[in-house]
This record gives C-alpha cells, structure tokens and sequence, in this order.
C-alpha cells in the first residue's frame, strides 16, 4: 500500500521576525516494511540554505535559516510512503520474561554498554513518576512475558485515560497529565513509557502519521482512527528475541504499541522518527529573532495513493 502524506505548519506573527534558525523532523524512515519513495520540504519564504544530516539514532534532519524578515513561515512536507504489515507473527506469549530482561540492563560498573540502555532512563518530558511504578506494576507480574504484559498495560492507559484534543499542550507536566487523567496522544505516549522505564524497561517514543480510517485488514480492521488528520504518536518497547518483532535493520528488537487507538500497529502507521520523548522528535522547532505574538496553524492528510499512478507523478498535491 502507497500512502501520500501531506504536512504544513504555518506560523503567523504579529511583528516581523529579523532571524530565524529551524530544525525539522518531517522525513519519514526507511526500514523492511516502510520505503520512503518520494519526499519532498518547501518553505516560504526560502532559506538561503537547505542542509540535510541525521542524527545519533538515524532520524532524517532538515536544518534552515531566514535572515530576512518575514511575518509568516510556511513548511510544506510532502512524503510517498510504502507501508507494508508489520508484527503478523508475534508471539506475545514467546517474549523474554520482563524482569529478566531488566535485569540484563541494571548498571553494573565495566558491563557491557547495551544501546537499549539509554531508553529506560527518565527524559526531559518523561521524568521519574513514582505512581507509575505501582501501575505498571499491575501488568509486570515477576516472569510474565514483556509483550504480553506491555499489550496489557497498552490496553489499560486507553481505558484509564481520555484521549481530548487541545485538554494539554507540549509544557503539560506528565504528573498533571496522571492526575487529570486525559490527554492527547502524545500524553499516552509518555504516559506508557515512563510506567514502564520506572520498572527498568526500555521504551521508545515514536512521531508519525496514520490513515483516517485504518486498511480493512487486521490489527486495525477498517475502524475510524484516534489522532488521524495530524502528527501521531506511539511507543517502541524493546523486545528481543520475541517472535515476530524485526531481528535485523534499525527497528530490530523493538515493538511499536499505540496505546490512543489500543493497537499493534499494522500497515496504517508511518513512522517519521524515533526518541527519548517528544522533544528528541519535534516536527519543527526553532529559535526566531522578534515575531511578537504568533499563531500556529497545522494540518496533515494523509490517503492511499492509486496504485496506477505514474512513478513521475507521485508528489502532486492532494
């Protein structure tokens, strides 16, 4: 399945602003069952420079600056991706026993560094939450299996929470999101990884995007999505060795969970980029020299490409 996406962010301010240094995450990843075909970023005004890196954990970065003033910034990022389904063969009953797994991970002085490490550490906007701990702890049962157990805790944050669009924005503390019990998918999000970080496990935070109604195909089964029509966000939980999660590549040991929609993702979930928490991952961020008050503006759609489409004509607008 081919997916056309289409992001823009527009910012209006009231003062012009004399400088501006920008930082995107809008390029979607490359791995065995998601190829990026055709991507494309325009900004208005233009920058005198486009340069494109990427960072430590293979996340595509498009960095920018304006010297001109300007009253209004427009980024347009246009992305064809190739989604094929992922975890059709997971084994949840297979996964390693959780405590086990944390237990490989504790800190001992001259052990061997294990990547996955640094994800069960607390972040910017995941910090240490001790009523997590008691409950996720309801779920990680001593040898339970970690997929299994995560699936349940997934499961649980979805019913335990109400997802409200606008109820928080990106400052919203993580303990307020626990004691109002609502939030956005970004929430979920961090609320998952911290309960599980705080028992030592290591959780990915992923940004993406995700079709409006799911493909008519398990695990989504056709359903009206949560968090469609804008950036999406998800968990990664480190599983190795389970069955059914990738062996090799970049996603290789890693479970993508979304606890807004209670889903394993399948093929309507593009993943854009992977980190400690939404800041490792902002769309767009940047530091302006003026501007005065401004107003934000962002819109994404994304749909299924015909497959009859010429290779030459893959990024026409929708």
């Amino acid at each position: 399945m081919r997916l056309h996406i289409e992001h823009l962010t527009r910012y209006d301010y009231s003062a012009p602003v004399s400088l501006a240094h920008h930082l995107a995450h809008l390029q979607p990843l490359n791995d065995a069952h998601q190829q990026l075909l055709a991507f494309d970023l325009s900004v208005e005004p233009a920058p005198g420079a486009l340069n494109v890196g990427t960072d430590a954990q293979g996340n595509a970065e498009h960095h920018f600056s304006l010297a001109q003033p300007h009253r209004s910034l427009s980024v347009r990022a246009t992305s064809v991706v190739q989604v094929q389904p992922r975890f059709t063969a997971l084994e949840t009953a297979a996964s390693p026993a959780w405590d086990t797994l944390a237990e490989r991970l504790r800190y001992v002085a001259r052990k061997a560094f294990e990547p996955a490490g640094e994800f069960a550490l607390p972040s910017p906007y995941v910090p240490r939450l001790a009523p997590l701990k008691d409950y996720a702890a309801e779920s990680f049962k001593p040898g339970r299996p970690l997929a299994e157990a995560a699936i349940e805790l997934m499961q649980r944050v979805h019913a335990d929470f109400e997802y409200r669009s606008r109820s928080t924005d990106i400052d919203t503390p993580l303990a307020a999101v626990w004691e109002q019990r609502r939030g956005v998918c970004q929430d979920f999000a961090h609320l998952m990884a911290g309960a599980m970080r705080m028992l030592g496990l290591p959780v990915r935070y992923v940004s993406g995007y995700l079709l409006t109604r799911a493909p008519d195909r398990e695990p989504e089964g056709g359903r009206l999505m949560t968090g469609a029509d804008a950036s999406h966000a998800w968990v990664q939980v480190w599983c190795p060795g389970t069955p059914g999660v990738p062996t090799s590549g970049p996603g290789a040991g890693w479970l993508c969970l979304d606890p807004t929609n209670d889903l394993v993702p399948g093929s309507g979930h593009v993943r854009v980029a992977v980190g400690r928490d939404f800041g490792d991952v902002t769309p767009l961020r940047g530091v302006i020299r003026g501007g005065g008050r401004h107003t934000l503006t962002v819109g994404v759609n994304t749909r299924v490409l015909d497959e009859a489409r010429s290779e030459r004509g893959l990024l026409e607008t929708s």
